[in-house]
C-alpha cells in the first residue's frame, strides 16, 4: 500500500487518514469551506470532498451521477462484488426492496422491546468498573453496548463481542491501507455467519438472522444466502462502530463540559434533545460515493473515475445551515442534522442508534454523575470513515 506523506495543502491535497484530521478535523473543514464547497485530492486515486450541507445534500440525493457500490474511500479499488452489503452498497432499482426488508426489525416499537436488554447491558458493564473510580470508557463501556445489543438481536452469542470488534477494526481502520487485513476479516465474518445460516436451515430461530432468511424479494422468492450474508455483514459493521463512536464522543464531551453534564443530571428529560445535538456536533459517519457521470455540484465540476468522501459530519458543522455550528447547544430546538445520512440511504438503524445512545447516557449519568477526563491518560480517536474515541480514560467523583 502507498505511504501517505503529511498534508501540506489541505485545499488541494486533503487526506482523511492524516493524524491531524483524525485528532481534530473541525478547523480543517472550516479552512476548506472558506476555499470552496467541494475540494479535490489526487490521493486515493482521485477523490472529492463536499464540505457544505448543501453540497453533501445534493450528492446524497443524486443517484444518477453518484453510485453507492463502493462506500469506503481506500488506496485501491478492487472489483465490486454483488450483494457486498445491501442495501448500503445498492443503487436504484435494487436499493428500495433491499432496504424495505430491513425496516421491520428497527421500528420504534421493536426498539421499545429491546430497550430493557440494552439498559441491563449498560448496568452489567458499569458494575465491572464502578468500584475502581476510573476506567477507559471506550474500552470498557461504549464499544460493548451496540456490539452486545446487535448480537442479542441476531441471536448470536454476546460472548463473541471481541471477535466482532476485531473484524470491525480490520475492515474500517486497517482495511483502508491493508487489503489483506480487510479480506481476511471479510472471509472470517462470512464463515462465521455462514455457519449460523446453515444451522438455522435445520433449526429455525426467532431472531434477525431467521427473519432475513424468511424474507422474500419482490418476486416472492427467498433471498439467496449471499444477500443474507451481505445484510448481516452490514448490520454488524454499520450497527456497531457508528453507535459506539457516537456514545463515546458524547461521554467525551460531557467529561470535559461540566455545565452540560450537570444540566443533564438535573434535567434527565433533556437527554433525547441533547442526543440529537451530540449527533450533529460529533456525527461519526462519513460515507463514500463513486462518480459515474460528469456533473456539477455547488458550481464545482466533478468527473467520473473519482470517489467522493460524503462527509455528513462536515455538513453538520456548516454555519450556513446551523447557527453557532461549532458550539454544542444541548437544548438546540431546530436540528435537521445529517448524522444518519441524507437521501435514499438514510440509516435503517437510526431508531436503534438513538435508543442505544439515550439509554447509555441515561444509565451512565444515573450511576456516574460526576466524571472527567483523566489527565494521566490520552484520548485516542479512530482513523478512517467512522470517527469516535477508541481510548477514553475518565475519573469519577470529585477532583480532590
Amino acid at each position: 500500500m502507498p505511504e501517505h506523506p503529511p498534508v501540506t495543502d489541505w485545499v488541494h491535497d486533503f487526506d482523511h487518514t492524516d493524524p491531524r484530521w483524525t485528532e481534530n478535523p473541525f478547523p480543517i473543514w472550516e479552512e476548506l469551506r472558506a476555499a470552496s464547497p467541494v475540494v479535490h485530492t489526487e490521493r486515493f486515486l482521485g477523490c472529492y470532498l463536499p464540505v457544505t450541507y448543501e453540497a453533501v445534500r445534493e450528492i446524497a440525493h443524486d443517484t444518477e451521477h453518484f453510485s453507492s457500490r463502493r462506500v469506503v474511500v481506500r488506496d485501491i479499488r478492487p472489483e465490486v462484488t454483488r450483494n457486498a452489503a445491501p442495501p448500503i452498497t445498492s443503487d436504484p432499482p435494487e436499493h428500495k426492496p433491499a432496504k424495505q426488508l430491513l425496516l421491520p426489525p428497527f421500528t420504534p416499537d421493536a426498539m421499545k422491546k429491546l430497550e430493557p436488554r440494552v439498559r441491563a447491558i449498560c448496568n452489567e458493564l458499569i458494575d465491572e468498573f464502578i468500584a475502581d473510580g476510573k476506567c477507559d470508557a471506550a474500552a470498557r463501556y461504549t464499544k460493548y453496548i451496540p456490539v452486545r445489543a446487535i448480537a442479542h438481536m441476531l441471536g448470536i452469542p454476546e460472548t463473541d463481542s471481541d471477535l466482532f470488534i476485531k473484524w470491525i477494526h480490520e475492515i474500517l481502520e486497517l482495511g483502508i491501507r491493508d487489503n489483506d487485513a480487510l479480506m481476511r476479516a471479510v472471509h472470517e465474518m462470512t464463515d462465521y455467519f455462514g455457519g449460523h445460516i446453515e444451522a438455522r436451515k435445520h433449526r429455525p430461530t426467532d431472531d434477525l438472522i431467521s427473519t432475513m432468511m424468511n424474507a422474500r424479494d419482490k418476486n416472492g422468492n427467498p433471498l439467496d444466502d449471499e444477500h443474507v450474508l451481505g445484510s448481516l455483514r452490514l448490520l454488524l459493521i454499520a450497527g456497531i462502530d457508528t453507535t459506539w463512536s457516537a456514545i463515546g464522543s458524547s461521554l467525551w464531551h460531557l467529561a470535559k463540559t461540566p455545565a452540560d453534564r450537570e444540566r443533564l443530571v438535573a434535567e434527565p428529560s433533556l437527554i433525547p434533545t441533547a442526543v440529537e445535538e451530540l449527533l450533529r456536533a460529533y456525527a461519526p459517519v462519513t460515507m463514500a460515493r463513486e462518480v459515474m457521470k460528469e456533473t456539477v455540484i455547488s458550481g464545482c465540476p466533478v468527473k467520473p473515475g473519482n470517489m467522493v468522501l460524503l462527509s455528513f459530519p462536515a455538513a453538520n458543522r456548516d454555519p450556513a445551515m446551523f447557527p453557532d455550528a461549532d458550539k454544542v447547544v444541548i437544548d438546540r430546538k431546530e436540528n435537521r442534522h445529517a448524522a444518519f445520512g441524507l437521501g435514499i440511504h438514510r440509516c435503517v438503524g437510526s431508531n436503534l442508534a438513538r435508543m442505544e445512545m439515550t439509554v447509555a447516557i441515561e444509565e451512565w449519568l444515573k450511576r456516574i454523575p460526576d466524571f472527567r477526563l483523566d489527565p494521566a491518560g490520552k484520548v485516542k480517536w479512530s482513523e478512517g470513515t467512522v470517527r469516535g474515541p477508541r481510548q477514553l480514560p475518565v475519573l469519577f467523583g470529585k477532583a480532590g
